[in-house]
């Protein structure tokens, strides 16, 4: 396979990727065409967050050819829509090497250890000799395997704010807790609990694609589980509530997820930056006291204990 190479502008590297895709090419990737100099420089957002442009002042497009397509006709139609006037001698094909894509993306992802017990094992690596042996029934002190597969839509377990609060159920649960998991995504904290001893769970999600994906997650790591949507969900209240969403999102919610919290029960937040703890603290201070229970890579864990 082969590779066309363009160079454009930032104000056009949208567009001519839209239009490279129309023309017939298998993907385009937006490269800095001043990397590795020292006009180099990063794509600003906030962690966690896209940045506003996805392009650089100089970018290099990079667009993947079928077999059969011809560079030049490609080329040809990005003349004639006037986005840009390539002459012949300012773009470029390379060679693709022929690879096993599936291994190389696979070899990329490893078993992550999050804690003391809890691994997060994407599916090749099952019967990975170098991870511990699966948690049993009666074994509480062995490892517990979460099977979830990168590359999956609604988080894979490697961002730090998971981290956190997958520690802190592992630190605190204390079994048969009835929980809520509000913001689910992939469903990785529910079933975490579940595997930890929780009790009834139930997971919630505003993204049906994200229910669907927790209820399959869940079927893999044969845990049992209950994900719907919020209009869905029932009135109640349990014993943990664990969000791990997006400092704003917290603080609309704060009346909301305060009042599922029975009364002793436990607030487990995440998705907070550190310089952002105090004002979703704030937001929480008419229902109970919460504060900083850990920090990791300028991201804080918050927990609550409702009186």
């Amino acid at each position: 396979m082969r590779e066309l190479v363009l160079n454009c502008l930032e104000a056009q590297a949208e567009a001519l990727s839209d239009l490279l895709l129309d023309a017939g090419v298998l993907s385009v990737s937006v490269e800095d065409a001043d990397g590795n100099t020292e006009a180099e420089s990063p794509l600003f957002g906030e962690p966690g967050l896209e940045p506003d442009v996805q392009a650089w002042n100089r970018n290099r497009l990079v667009a993947l050819l079928p077999d059969g397509l011809d560079p030049a006709l490609v080329v040809e139609q990005v003349r004639e829509s006037g986005l840009a006037d390539y002459k012949d001698d300012e773009w470029s094909l390379r060679e693709v090497p022929d690879a096993d894509w599936v291994r190389l993306t696979q070899a990329q992802f490893q078993p992550i250890q999050v804690g003391e017990r809890i691994w997060i094992v994407p599916s090749w690596h099952r019967d990975n000799p170098d991870v511990p042996a699966r948690h049993e029934e009666g074994g509480a002190q062995n490892a517990i395997h979460i099977e979830l597969d990168p590359g999956l839509a609604f988080g894979t377990g490697s961002h730090p704010t998971t981290h956190l609060c997958l520690e802190w159920l592992s630190a605190h649960l204390q079994g048969q807790e009835t929980l809520l998991d509000y913001g689910c995504g992939s469903g990785i904290l529910a079933i975490a609990a579940k595997m930890l001893g929780a009790g009834m769970t139930h997971a919630v999600d505003i993204d049906e694609q994200a229910v669907q994906s927790t209820r399959y997650n869940a079927q893999v790591n044969q845990v049992t589980l209950d994900a719907m949507l919020p209009d869905t969900l029932a009135d109640g209240q349990y014993q943990l509530v664990v969000a791990n969403i997006l400092s704003n999102p917290l603080k609309l919610l704060a009346p909301m997820l305060s009042g599922r919290v029975q009364a002793g029960g436990h607030l487990v937040l995440s998705g907070v930056l550190e310089r952002q703890a105090e004002e979703v603290a704030q937001a929480y201070a008419p229902w109970m006291a919460i504060s900083v229970w850990q920090a990791r890579e300028g991201w804080v864990c918050l927990h609550g204990r409702r009186a």
